[in-house]
């Protein structure tokens, strides 16, 4: 099972936020993670992760993914 968080910089259903997105593969998941600011955000994903930027396909408001 491959977890995928990805980092969203104020989404639309959010927009005072920064929220994190659990998937599993490509299917969304319940869990989400949302705080004030990235760096709050990012102390509170799972250990162990790796970061990856995100891709030029990606919708902008993507800041980077985790896995």
């Amino acid at each position: 099972m491959v977890e995928i968080w990805v980092i969203y910089d104020h989404p639309i259903d959010f927009p005072d936020e920064f929220v994190a997105r659990k998937f599993i593969l490509d299917k969304p998941t319940k869990d989400m993670i949302v705080m004030p600011s990235l760096d709050e955000l990012r102390k509170m994903l799972p250990l162990g992760l790796t970061r990856l930027d995100r891709c030029l396909e990606d919708d902008p408001r993507i800041i980077e993914v985790w896995l």
